[in-house]
């Protein structure tokens, strides 16, 4: 199997740099990603390897790409403080952080929830899903914070994933989204299939892509002064897609507060309330937060669910609202 990719330097790409020039290319690749693998030496310019992300790039020039160079065999650990909100023989509960990707893929090979989990249960998860992913029954997007379950072992890891795959899993999210979502409570159902324009994101499509359900009510609507109108979402996952909520969200014609991927680019509203536009600004990444999972315990055979409470930076912009509406 051939893992890497040649490009040919053409005149009118001669003179840039070389991560400006990949990214172009390779857009399933951010900048930022492009750059770690240049640095950690799978990048070639001429059959030579290259670490720097800056270099000029000539006509003539050719380029090699290599995503398997650097392969790896298994999760190297990192030392990282992990939230636990339950354990047992057979699982865990782990509410993670804004800005932590679950487990290691292109250009984050570190600092990820399974790096963590590596470090402090070492061979005691599953590996149903190779060693890159221990114990990982399922994901959350980086940017989003809560509750996951974590299988410790293959049989475990198994009766999960029965439940995600029958969707008898119930998981619940909060959001904030800009304007008034139509009607109030109701369901979306459609094709979810990689962006054609850009491979990073999502989109429905109308003919192609995997089913997706988002249940979803309306939790409080705000009409404030000076704010444009902002709701309070409560999302219920039949399926879980990549970036599902996201994408329903822009689907319906709105999109969650702090999404810079599926965001409206243009959010008018005056500036008058400072401290909203603090609030705002203040947000790591969109208001989205997986709040709550239910399923049947892998081998007690009874209903267990778990919650976790707001982060932070989204709990503040939430109760100025709240403050504000009286």
């Amino acid at each position: 199997m051939n893992n890497s990719i040649k490009f040919f330097i053409k005149k009118k790409d001669a003179q840039k740099r070389l991560d400006i020039f990949l990214s172009e290319k390779i857009n399933y690749l951010t900048r930022s990603n492009i750059k770690k693998v240049i640095e950690i030496k799978n990048v070639k310019i001429n059959n030579k390897t290259t670490i720097l992300p800056s270099k000029k790039v000539k006509t003539d020039d050719v380029i090699e790409i290599n995503f398997m160079q650097k392969k790896i065999d298994s999760v190297p650990p990192s030392r990282i403080k992990l939230d636990i909100r339950f354990e047992d023989n057979d699982i865990l509960i782990v509410n993670k952080p804004k800005g932590m990707v679950v487990h290691p893929g292109a250009g984050n090979y570190k600092n990820t929830l399974a790096n963590a989990l590596i470090y402090k249960y070492k061979d005691k998860l599953s590996d149903i899903n190779g060693r890159l992913r221990p114990g990982i029954v399922h994901r959350i997007d980086k940017e989003t914070s809560g509750i996951l379950v974590i299988a410790k072992n293959n049989l475990s890891h198994s009766k999960l994933g029965e439940q995600f795959s029958k969707h008898s899993i119930e998981r619940k999210y909060l959001c904030l989204i800009w304007g008034i979502i139509r009607p109030l409570k109701g369901s979306i159902s459609t094709l979810i299939s990689r962006n054609k324009r850009n491979r990073q994101l999502m989109a429905v499509s109308e003919f192609s892509g995997k089913k997706a359900i988002t249940n979803y009510k309306t939790l409080k609507v705000f009409n404030l002064k000076d704010i444009p109108k902002i709701s309070l979402i409560e999302c219920s996952l039949e399926t879980g897609r990549t970036h599902q909520i996201r994408v329903h969200m822009k689907y319906k014609g709105t999109s969650l507060l702090g999404d810079s991927k599926y965001g409206k680019s243009k959010i008018k509203f005056k500036k008058n309330n400072k401290e909203f536009f603090n609030n705002l600004s203040n947000l790591k990444g969109q208001a989205l937060h997986a709040q709550s999972l239910g399923f049947m315990h892998p081998t007690k055979n009874k209903w267990v669910s778990f919650e976790s409470e707001l982060p932070n930076d989204f709990k503040k912009l939430l109760g100025f609202l709240e403050n504000l509406s009286g």
